[in-house]
């Protein structure tokens, strides 16, 4: 599977970009969120994809976020959603106004999503709602920490949500032990008071 695309912006279009690799052009669908996130053309950029592997194609959709990758993946999980109603979903509205609608059970939101009918709006609150919940909605605090503190809480709050800890727990502790130890402290050292 391709992970993610790594080169030069070749071509950009709301629904699609191709992605200059190594002399390779790869051609990659996309939501408006992304379009809205990519470079000028010609520069370096990264992008996070999902290779759909289907009889008649090999598909890529790209994504400028993990959020939005990971709520793609969600969303074409359910029963009556594909790839292409899942980056519809996307490119109408924004991940954090799709998961609060979710949480929310609001259908009438998600209904006004083009191709998306009652049936399929219930459908989706009722098999993500409690997996969202779970992932806490929280918004991503601005860091208060910069510098070398901000890549080793970064990297510590990575290395908890791989052991199994909920990343807004994880978050909570780790800026609590910075608070309190100060710039002092190593990655290693962090993990192990997180843990405590």
């Amino acid at each position: 599977m391709i992970a993610y695309l790594n080169g030069k912006l070749a071509h950009k279009d709301p629904a699609y970009l191709i992605m200059d690799v190594g002399g390779v052009g790869y051609e990659v669908k996309i939501s408006l969120q992304t379009y809205s996130a990519l470079p000028n053309l010609g520069e370096v950029c990264k992008v996070l994809t999902y290779q759909q592997i289907r009889e008649d194609a090999h598909i890529l959709y790209g994504f400028a976020e993990l959020t939005e990758k990971n709520l793609f993946l969600d969303l074409i999980s359910v029963s009556g959603v594909g790839s292409a109603t899942a980056l519809i979903m996307l490119s109408s509205l924004s991940a954090p106004e799709i998961k609060q609608a979710i949480v929310g059970e609001d259908v009438r939101l998600i209904q006004t999503i083009k191709g998306i009918g009652s049936k399929t709006a219930q459908r989706v609150i009722i098999d993500l709602k409690d997996k969202i919940k779970k992932e806490g909605l929280t918004a991503p605090q601005p860091s208060i920490f910069l510098g070398a503190n901000s890549q080793i809480r970064n990297e510590a709050i990575a290395a908890l949500v791989m052991l199994g800890i909920p990343k807004p727990t994880a978050e909570k502790s780790v800026d609590t032990i910075l608070k309190r130890e100060g710039d002092q402290i190593t990655v290693e050292q962090l993990i192990k008071l997180a843990l405590r």
